[in-house]
C-alpha cells in the first residue's frame, strides 16, 4: 500500500532531528560565506517565490540573471524587476545575519528599527517606479500606514491605524521576551506553531500600506538566521495553502501555518545536511547538489534534456546523484 502523507507530529520530528544532525556534523548552521553556493542558490528561489505569492511573473531564471548580472532579461514591465530586486537586497542583508550570534546590534532578536529598515531595504525600488497609487509621502517605504485596512477574506480586520505603532511594538516585546523559548525550542507549544503565531500576528498587525507579505517572511527568516536556522521559503504554488493557513491561524489554529513552515525549513536544512552526508551514488534532491558551477535551474534543464542522469519522482522532485553531476561536468565540454 502506498504510504500517506506524514502527520504533523511526524514533520515536526523530522525538523527537531534535521535541527540536531545539522549541529552535530556541521556545528550549525554555516555562514553565507562557509556555503557560499546554497545561500546564493536559497536567496534565488526566495526572492522568486516570495515575490511571485505577490504575483510577480518572472520566471525563476530571470530572478537569477537579475540579481546575480543586474541584468534584466524578458518583457516584463520595470514594477516587477524592481520587485526582485529590493527583495533581493533585503533578503541578502538578512542572511547577513547568519554569521555569528550576537553578531546584531540590538538588546533582542529583532528591534522596532529593523522592522522598518527591512521594509524599507524590499520597498523602495519598487516605489520609485511604482508607489503605492494611495499612499501619503509619511507612508513611504519604511514607514507605518496612515490608512485603515479593510477586512482580509477571512474576516478579520487589521487594527485602526493609529494604533500600528503601539502594535509592532508589542510584537517586537513578544518575540523578545520569548528568545530563550525560541532558541531551546522548549514549550508547551510545538515550535513551528510558535513561529507561525509570531509570522501571523506581523500579518494581522499589516503596519505598512503595501508591502507587508514581503516584509513579514523576510521578517520571520531574520529571526531564524539569528537564531541558527535556515530561512523558510513559501513556494509559490503553495499559494492557496499558505492563505487557507493564515485564515486558520486568525482563529487560533497554528497548526496548519506551523506544518507548512516546518516542512520548509526541513527542506532548506536538508540542503546544507544532504551534501555533507550523502555517498557519491545516493538519490537526492537536484537542490542538494548546487554548487559554484552549477545552480539548480542548471541542474533541472539537464536532467530535462536527459544530459544529467536523474529520476523525475512521483512527487514532482527530480533526484540524481553526486556521481552523475560529477560526470555530467565532464561531458559538457564534449556534447
Amino acid at each position: 500500500m502506498p504510504r500517506g502523507r506524514p502527520s504533523r507530529a511526524t514533520v515536526y520530528q523530522r525538523l527537531e532531528n534535521a535541527i540536531e544532525e545539522l549541529n552535530e556534523r556541521l556545528g550549525g548552521l554555516p555562514s553565507p560565506k562557509e556555503a557560499e553556493f546554497i545561500w546564493s542558490d536559497i536567496w534565488h528561489l526566495e526572492a522568486h517565490h516570495s515575490t511571485a505569492l505577490e504575483g510577480n511573473t518572472l520566471v525563476l531564471r530571470e530572478v537569477e540573471t537579475l540579481l546575480e548580472k543586474g541584468r534584466a532579461v524578458g518583457a516584463k514591465p520595470l514594477k516587477e524587476y524592481m520587485e526582485v530586486q529590493g527583495y533581493g537586497v533585503a533578503a541578502q542583508w538578512v542572511y547577513s545575519q547568519a554569521l555569528e550570534p550576537g553578531d546584531w546590534k540590538t538588546d533582542g532578536l529583532i528591534s522596532v528599527y529593523e522592522v522598518r529598515q527591512v521594509h524599507h531595504r524590499a520597498m523602495s525600488p519598487v516605489w520609485e517606479v511604482a508607489p503605492h497609487p494611495e499612499a501619503t509621502p509619511a507612508e513611504s517605504p519604511g514607514n507605518f500606514r496612515e490608512h485603515d485596512i479593510h477586512a482580509f477574506d477571512g474576516g478579520m480586520t487589521p487594527p485602526p491605524w493609529p494604533l500600528v505603532p503601539a502594535e509592532v511594538d508589542e510584537w517586537v516585546a513578544f518575540i523578545n521576551s520569548h528568545s530563550d523559548m525560541l532558541r531551546s525550542r522548549e514549550d508547551s507549544k510545538p515550535w513551528p506553531e510558535r513561529l507561525a503565531e509570531v509570522h501571523n500576528r506581523f500579518e494581522q498587525v499589516h503596519p505598512f500600506i503595501d508591502g507587508n507579505g514581503r516584509a513579514g517572511r523576510l521578517l520571520l527568516n531574520l529571526l531564524l538566521v539569528r537564531l541558527g536556522y535556515p530561512p523558510v521559503i513559501v513556494l509559490k504554488k503553495q499559494r492557496p495553502a499558505y492563505l487557507k493557513a493564515m485564515q486558520r491561524a486568525d482563529d487560533g489554529d497554528h497548526g496548519p501555518l506551523g506544518e507548512l513552515l516546518a516542512r520548509a525549513m526541513y527542506d532548506n536544512l536538508n540542503r546544507f545536511i544532504v551534501p555533507n552526508v550523502a555517498g557519491p551514488a545516493r538519490l537526492v534532491p537536484l537542490s542538494a547538489l548546487v554548487d559554484k558551477e552549477l545552480s539548480l535551474v542548471a541542474l533541472r534543464h539537464a536532467a530535462r534534456r536527459g544530459r544529467l542522469d536523474a529520476v523525475h519522482g512521483p512527487d514532482g522532485e527530480w533526484r540524481s546523484s553526486r556521481k552523475a553531476v560529477d560526470e555530467y561536468k565532464k561531458s559538457r565540454g564534449r556534447i
